[in-house]
């Protein structure tokens, strides 16, 4: 009792976090490339401001979810990023110059990097069947954060008082309420988040019983003898065996097929001690997971960067306007992860992954025929940007979900930490090329949307080619490398 107790503080505490998460990227967004225009910054300023925040990020991701791994602690890494999440906001508020303001998403970026160690607890914490409805959660959380952001900037922008030797006004203000924000939040992770170990799945137990039992023989030998499915190695070569461990022994067994045993317990390797274990995200369908991971956030943070030039030039949008647009994005990608959510339970999740990248295509199709050079009434220019963003925010839930999943499915369970940072690394790079590409070519979007086409036709092909192994592996014993390996 006591356990369920702390666990749902747990997950409440971890709402907490991605709600914040989301409030403080769209409270910023809206008003920086104003912000910045105040401090006499160059236009290519906005893609630098946008990605210095996923810079540090993409670093120190890997950093901590390689600490969480070691230490199955979470709690210390948290409370350690957030500090960053408060000075950053603090610098940001300040706005003596462009270069600190700069400098303050550097900083503030590096507290990103504990969602790492958040997803890896998430993955040990859950089975693999209920791993999918978990994620869409927590994303719907950094959602509804970004559908109360735009909210607080109704109110944010009528602030207009110094505070000592600052100004506090519609653009130094976010990053004051971002400030206090986080500072709460610490004394909530104090008193509310536990580092629980999480305890064995009956599930999983059951499921390695069953498939030991269900096992049939599908591969021969030259001798003519026959070997399970199952012990084959990724690509379909045979891998000859020495006798298994006894079945149902769940200490002994790890996701992927991963056994690394030391006087009957798992011997943690780090992927920093042993350049083998870095193969396992060489494979076939971790690297097209990393590509969609890639891919999807490079389109997302390009159009989001293009939008608001779009916006002001066209239509002569202002913060307020485009703080009401972030706010309705918000309710419809709210819709989208319960809608995800409910689809989880009933389709695979290669299958969701499909449908998302499906729309995300139509998407990026709408937009290079009628934004590349935006033309006619404001009615009609307004109704072709609804109908273009409504569709990219639309496709995005299916997308983020799924190969979130996937990822931790075809990847080690022990390592959870580090392969989270490593596939949010893989999107911080896109993050960060992603509004650099855009805020180039602001000018010539016939060039940026036709690249951005070209990418997501990329990845349809991949997924496509490897849509048999986007699945979860099965559990299997495989054995260590052998003697010639260790010589090599």
């Amino acid at each position: 009792m006591e356990y369920q107790r702390k666990k749902k503080l747990t997950n409440f505490t971890i709402g907490l976090l991605f709600l914040s998460g989301g409030i403080e990227y769209a409270v910023i967004l809206p008003t920086i490339w104003a912000y910045l225009q105040t401090l006499h910054a160059e236009p290519y300023f906005l893609g630098l401001g946008i990605s210095a925040f996923s810079l540090t990020g993409l670093l120190t991701g890997p950093l901590f979810g390689h600490w969480s791994d070691r230490s199955q602690r979470t709690k210390a890494i948290i409370l350690f990023a957030n500090v960053f999440e408060i000075v950053g906001n603090f610098m940001y508020f300040m706005g003596v110059s462009k270069w600190l303001l700069l400098g303050s998403r550097l900083v503030a970026g590096v507290g990103t990097g504990a969602g790492a160690s958040i997803f890896g607890y998430l993955t040990r914490s859950t089975t693999s069947q209920e791993r999918a409805t978990v994620f869409a959660a927590v994303m719907a959380c950094r959602q509804v954060g970004l559908l109360i952001g735009p909210a607080c900037n109704l109110f944010l922008r009528l602030c207009n008082f110094r505070l000592g030797p600052f100004e506090v006004n519609k653009f130094t203000s976010p990053g004051l309420f971002m400030c206090l924000l986080w500072i709460l939040l610490q004394f909530v992770v104090a008193a509310m988040y536990y580092d629980l170990q999480p305890v064995p799945h009956p599930q999983r137990a059951a499921l390695a019983a069953q498939q030991e039992e269900e096992r049939e023989p599908l591969v021969q030998h030259d001798a003519g003898q026959e070997e399970p499915a199952e012990h084959r190695s990724y690509g379909g070569t045979v891998q000859r065996e020495p006798a298994e461990p006894p079945v149902g022994d769940e200490s002994r067994y790890v996701p992927n097929g991963h056994l690394a045993e030391e006087e009957g317990r798992v011997k943690e390797k780090s992927p920093f001690q042993n350049f083998s274990a870095m193969r396992e995200y060489l494979r076939e369908e971790v690297v097209v997971l990393l590509t969609a991971q890639f891919i999807t956030l490079f389109n997302q943070t390009a159009l989001e960067t293009m939008v608001t030039p779009i916006t002001q030039r066209y239509l002569s949008f202002g913060e307020l306007e485009n703080s009401i647009m972030y706010f309705l994005c918000g309710i419809e990608v709210i819709c989208g992860f319960f809608l995800v959510r409910c689809l989880s339970s009933r389709l695979p999740d290669r299958v969701i992954l499909v449908l998302g990248l499906v729309i995300c295509n139509v998407a990026c199709v709408w937009c290079l025929l009628f934004l590349a050079r935006p033309q006619g009434s404001f009615p009609v220019l307004l109704s072709e940007l609804v109908v273009g963003v409504f569709l990219q925010v639309l496709g995005l839930p299916f997308v983020a979900v799924s190969q979130v999943s996937l990822f931790s499915k075809v990847t080690a369970e022990r390592t959870q930490g580090f392969s989270h940072g490593l596939r949010r690394s893989v999107g911080g790079i896109a993050t960060i090329l992603g509004p650099l590409w855009a805020g180039g070519l602001t000018e010539n979007l016939y060039i940026m949307l036709g690249v951005m086409m070209g990418l997501l036709s990329l990845l349809m092909v991949m997924v496509g080619l490897s849509y048999s192994y986007l699945v979860e592996p099965p559990r299997s014993y495989v054995p260590g490398p052998s003697p010639e390996e260790r010589r090599s």
